[in-house]
């Protein structure tokens, strides 16, 4: 049975999602729907990171390094 305490994967996931959100956001999107549609992606395959991140013009590196060097 699995315990209601997200794992690590779990962890990393609403990181990432919380990152995504940021960006788009940032960038004057309200929608996720209206970002995909604009650049081209799948609204459900929007958790695609390369073709995301590639929007957004930032490189995993850079997305990433914050997720694992905040306090």
């Amino acid at each position: 049975m699995r315990s209601n305490e997200p794992d690590a994967f779990d962890s990393l996931k609403i990181s990432v999602g919380a990152e995504l959100k940021k960006l788009r956001i940032s960038a004057g999107y309200k929608s996720y729907e209206v970002f995909a549609w604009d650049n081209k992606i799948s609204r459900i395959q929007y958790w695609k990171m390369e073709k995301v991140l590639d929007a957004h013009k930032i490189r995993m590196d850079f997305f990433f390094n914050p997720l694992f060097h905040s306090g």
